[in-house]
């Protein structure tokens, strides 16, 4: 251990690594080169020597120097005068000091050895390759042209236009290019071997995660046979395939491992590639008249090629690399950091059987107002790292917009752990500034199976659970409140949301009119509305109206059954000259600042008489604005129609309602007339009810009028208008013109 601990501690120090690499890796750089005969002299086709000072440099940087020049000394210029050596190693340092120098200055230090990075590639083709290359080749034309370099290192200065020229800078570049990510990697494996872990992780991540094990196999086996043809000795019985043609036909298979397989992998792959096929040329490029253009020709694809595999890498892992952040941001709420709805959706789909338990905190949005939006942030942050200890891998906590959360918790064991949860819930603390806060928290859960459809509608019954449960300060099991089978609920919701969104394009619905008779012998209907099924089966209001409530599809089915019944009223106008039909009217309408410009317009249009229409309003959670819903309701009177309160007595349509709302008729629930006969106490309340509307001048409509009993009941009472199955039932609007 404490030997590990020094060569840990003194490991880049001058005097360590940085003086025997370059003893160890020169002569195998050396030996790596390749050189070609061209008119007689010597000239590289590749060459790796200033790839590998360079890339010490990059890792060492200072430390680097006296090791450069004794692996110089030592490999490069080994029998040479001591004036030749002086000026073989300067030729390696200035190019190399200048070029590590520029990359320091414009590059971020933390980023300076990041190869396979898109963005670093223009710093890295010019301070890694062009410069060094063409500062090198410079100084080979200077030394011949003053007559002192040495012949012994291969690199003696020629015409700068002719093609050895030529040759030799693609080689520099060629190696520069490949050889500093291939060297770099070798001197950080000798540093510490461990980095072998970390390198095949990043080639793992950069793998397309798509690719199976036999489109790799396949992949190699071309590159295989491709390699073996292009090196295989050229004979009277070679092909094509054994020529400088299948070089061509490496292209696309690297370009192939390059867009699957990673920058990190083809990179690794490509280096020992090209410096094998480069090496052994002469297999499958034949001397010819032409050769030395061949030669210049066969070296500029060396280079193109490793410019285009090597940039095509970095794309395509960037690519795959920008896919999975975008992805995984995707996955995760930008202000809550937590995961959002669509990460919920994924996992629960992962999942046979989960169980959701869903977290509402109310008064977060009150604190919000007085404290800022930082409060609630920070809340649902700490609570969600309170509640992430108690549970197990593959769970989750998921933000909610607002003031909700939700939990996804396996199946297993979830009777017991549920009650864990709440009891943490009910002693979690919050402290802003100084001041402790406990918000109760509303706390409802249910089972559901994979694949979960509409998941935001089964969220909506939850935070409607978890509403009942702030009131019962107990978790609230969404199945136990009567829904058994809440998933199929939710799809039975949708069905029937998708038949009514149908019929309201397909006029898919049916008016019918049910007779309210007055006891002066004046009468008219009410217009009541059926819709019909894809079987043309008739579906009851009782069924399609809640779900036209809960998605908004009111006011729509107004306005179709107020346009039709004008429309009907407008083509009997003359076998049914008087008639006058009450038509039903959500909270939703009356809302809706326009709506009495609506029906001035359509009664303009068809031509009918306002004192014709009477709309009826039923009060109820949905009435969120009442001061609207009262001018509304004025400015139809104004027009000249009557107006209606139906269902008085129940929910919202109480006695302080009535003080504000002026109507001209008042409906009392059919739950007071039914047992009119045999309940004194409903007799009472009937009659308070005339009592008042006669007091504010509005005429009484009792339903439910079902027997003769009922009927005679309802007359002693002076109620103004009767309807009921004693007066007669609904039949289609299209009857009253045969009545």
């Amino acid at each position: 251990m404490n030997i590990i601990k020094l060569y840990r501690r003194y490991r880049d120090k001058w005097w360590s690594l940085p003086l025997i690499l370059p003893i160890l890796l020169l002569p195998l750089a050396r030996w790596a080169n390749t050189v070609a005969v061209l008119n007689g002299n010597e000239v590289y086709l590749y060459y790796l020597p200033l790839a590998l000072v360079l890339s010490l440099m990059l890792f060492f940087g200072w430390a680097a120097l006296p090791g450069i020049v004794v692996g110089l000394l030592l490999s490069i210029t080994r029998g040479m005068a001591l004036e030749d050596s002086i000026g073989v190693i300067f030729h390696f340092l200035i190019p190399t000091v200048l070029c590590w120098g520029g990359y320091r200055v414009f590059v971020p230090r933390r980023q300076q050895i990041s190869h396979g990075n898109v963005r670093l590639m223009p710093q890295r083709l010019f301070w890694q390759m062009l410069l060094p290359s063409l500062i090198f080749l410079i100084l080979s034309q200077l030394a011949e042209y003053l007559g002192i370099h040495p012949r012994a290192t291969g690199l003696i200065g020629v015409n700068p236009l002719s093609l050895r020229s030529l040759i030799t800078f693609q080689a520099l570049m060629a190696g520069c290019l490949t050889g500093v990510p291939l060297c770099y990697f070798l001197i950080r494996i000798i540093r510490n071997p461990l980095y072998i872990r970390g390198f095949v992780s990043q080639i793992r991540l950069q793998i397309d995660p798509k690719i199976k094990p036999l489109e790799f196999i396949l992949w190699a086996v071309v590159l295989l046979i491709l390699l073996v043809l292009l090196l295989m000795p050229l004979s009277s019985t070679s092909t094509i395939f054994s020529t400088n043609y299948t070089l061509s036909l490496l292209m696309p298979v690297m370009l192939w491992g390059a867009m699957r397989f990673g920058y990190r992998f083809i990179s690794l792959v490509w280096s020992p590639i090209l410096i094998v096929i480069i090496h052994f040329h002469y297999q499958y490029l034949p001397h010819s008249p032409i050769y030395s253009n061949q030669l210049a020709i066969i070296s500029s694809s060396y280079l193109v090629f490793s410019f285009i595999i090597a940039y095509m890498a970095m794309l395509a892992t960037q690519q795959r690399i920008f896919y999975a952040r975008m992805r995984r941001m995707a996955f995760i709420d930008p202000v809550v950091r937590l995961p959002n709805i669509r990460a919920l959706s994924r996992a629960l789909n992962k999942s046979s059987w989960s169980v959701l338990c869903f977290l509402r905190i109310p008064e977060l949005e009150i604190l919000g107002r007085h404290y800022g939006v930082l409060l609630r942030i920070q809340y649902k942050q700490l609570l969600a790292e309170s509640l992430g200890d108690l549970l197990q891998p593959g769970e989750d906590i998921y933000q909610m917009a607002g003031h909700e959360l939700v939990i996804h918790l396996h199946s297993e064991d979830h009777q017991q752990r549920v009650p864990l949860l709440f009891d943490h819930l009910k002693k979690f603390r919050f402290v802003w500034n100084g001041m402790p806060l406990q918000p109760p928290v509303g706390f409802s859960y249910c089972n559901v199976r994979s694949p979960v459809m509409h998941l935001h509608l089964l969220l909506g019954e939850l935070s409607g659970a978890a509403d009942l449960s702030l009131a019962t300060g107990s978790p609230e099991n969404l199945q136990r409140r009567g829904a058994i089978n809440t998933q199929q609920e939710l799809k039975d919701k949708v069905m029937i949301m998708n038949q009514l969104v149908k019929a309201l394009e397909h006029d898919r619905f049916v008016l019918m009119a049910q007779p309210i008779v007055g006891i002066r012998g004046d009468s008219y209907h009410e217009v009541l509305l059926r819709m019909l099924n894809d079987n043309d089966e008739i579906i009851m209001p009782d069924v399609f109206l809640p779900v036209a409530h809960e998605f908004g599809l009111s006011a729509r089915i107004d306005s179709w059954v107020l346009e039709h019944t004008l429309i009907f009223m407008d083509k009997r106008r003359k076998k049914l000259p008087g008639m006058r039909l009450a038509i039903n009217i959500s909270p939703f309408s009356v809302s809706n600042s326009y709506f009495h410009q609506q029906v001035k317009t359509l009664l303009e249009h068809y031509d009918i008489e306002p004192w014709q229409i009477i709309f009826e309003l039923t009060e109820n959670h949905s009435l969120t604005n009442p001061e609207q819903a009262r001018k509304t309701l004025a400015q139809l009177q104004d027009l000249g129609c009557r107006v209606a309160i139906d269902d008085f007595g129940t929910g919202y349509a109480s006695y302080a309602r009535l003080k504000t709302m002026n109507a001209d008729l008042l409906k009392i629930d059919g739950s007071f007339i039914r047992n009119l006969v045999t309940s004194s106490l409903d007799y009472q309340a009937v009659a308070s009810i005339c009592l008042l509307a006669r007091m504010k001048n509005m005429q009484v409509v009792a339903e439910y009028v079902e027997t003769p009993e009922i009927r005679q009941a309802v007359v002693s009472l002076g109620i103004d208008y009767m309807q009921g199955y004693d007066i007669g039932k609904p039949a289609p609007l299209e009857a009253l013109v045969e009545d």
